[in-house]
Order: structure tokens, then C-alpha cells, then sequence
């Protein structure tokens, strides 16, 4: 059986592309970091190329933003201009969602990320990326939430509006069009 995680020579081959372009575009994101480099990371662990091709798959635009010194990994964040197209219109997780009587979304953030094989990302990984540009100007993206915010029936989200990040809280059993999430991923 083949894994369906796993992209053929050309689907991976599409996506270095399209990836060391976005690279080439925007260095000041990953200032002194080598394409080269990570490359041969991203083909060494094929599950990850499959999850970077889901979040350009479904809008993210992922690039690398960062690299951890501590675990010698790279960090691959959704840097699109809005919350990713493809990700929108969820409530946070599987116990908010089940708790809607009427008008369930067809998913949630939490679900729908881990079956990307990305995580959502923290307050602090959503302020660092707002310090690459100017993201969610007109939508607004699910963080990861704390458990005892979570435990009350609430949960996370950030935009940017007057030039500033916001960090707000809504029930995570409310879902809008233009609330979607952003991932992050390590490779």
C-alpha cells in the first residue's frame, strides 16, 4: 500500500520549487539561513514535505521563518497575507464543534492540524511572525489555546488591526468565514 503521505519525484519537485522561490523572495524572514541547507533537511523526511504541501495546498503559503539553534530544526510558518483560505470557517476543536446544535462546520482547527501534521501556532509564534510583515489585516487566525482557558469553553485568536496585534477570546464553538488558523511546522 502506498503512503499517502509521501508525494511522488514530481509533486516533490513542484513544491521545492515553488518553496525556493518563496525563499529567494523574502531572505529578510530567514536572514543568514541557506536554501541548500534546508533542502536537504526537507528531503530527508518526506512526512514533512507532505504537510508543507498541505499548507500550500490549502493557502498558507508556508515559509521558513526561523531556525531553533537548542533542536536544529527549521521553522516553516503559513506567512500568507490572510488566514489560509483553505482553513477558514472552523471552530477551534472536536468538543467545541460537537457541541453545536445546529450549523456545525465541516471541521475545526485543531483536528484539521494534526491531520496536516502541523501545529497551530502560540501567542508568542504569532507576535514573532507579525515582526516578518503585516498578516491578518482583514481575517483573524486560532492560537493555541491554554487548557484552563480551553477548560471554560473559550479559545484564542489574533489579528492585526491599527498597526497592532490583538490577542481576543471567543466561545470555540463560534466559527466565522474570515476566521481560519495559521500552522507551523518543524523540520
Amino acid at each position: 500500500m502506498k503512503n499517502r503521505k509521501a508525494l511522488s519525484p514530481e509533486q516533490q519537485e513542484a513544491l521545492l520549487g515553488i518553496l525556493k522561490v518563496r525563499f529567494g523572495k523574502n531572505r529578510y524572514r530567514h536572514e543568514g539561513l541557506n536554501w541548500n541547507e534546508v533542502q536537504v533537511r526537507l528531503e530527508a523526511v518526506p512526512d514533512k514535505l507532505w504537510s508543507l504541501r498541505e499548507m500550500e495546498r490549502t493557502g498558507g503559503e508556508p515559509d521558513v521563518v526561523g531556525f531553533d539553534e537548542r533542536t536544529g530544526e527549521y521553522l516553516f510558518i503559513d506567512c500568507s497575507a490572510e488566514s489560509p483560505a483553505g482553513r477558514r470557517s472552523l471552530c477551534y476543536d472536536r468538543a467545541a464543534m460537537e457541541s453545536r446544535k445546529t450549523n456545525r462546520p465541516e471541521n475545526n482547527a485543531l483536528d484539521m492540524a494534526a491531520a496536516m501534521g502541523i501545529g497551530l501556532l502560540t501567542e508568542d509564534q504569532y507576535r514573532e511572525l507579525q515582526k516578518h510583515g503585516k498578516f491578518d489585516t482583514k481575517t483573524s487566525s486560532w492560537i493555541k489555546t491554554p487548557t484552563e482557558i480551553r477548560k471554560r469553553g473559550g479559545a484564542l485568536f489574533c489579528d492585526r488591526r491599527y498597526d497592532h496585534v490583538f490577542v481576543y477570546h471567543n466561545g470555540a464553538e463560534s466559527y466565522y468565514a474570515a476566521r481560519g488558523f495559521r500552522g507551523v511546522l518543524r523540520v
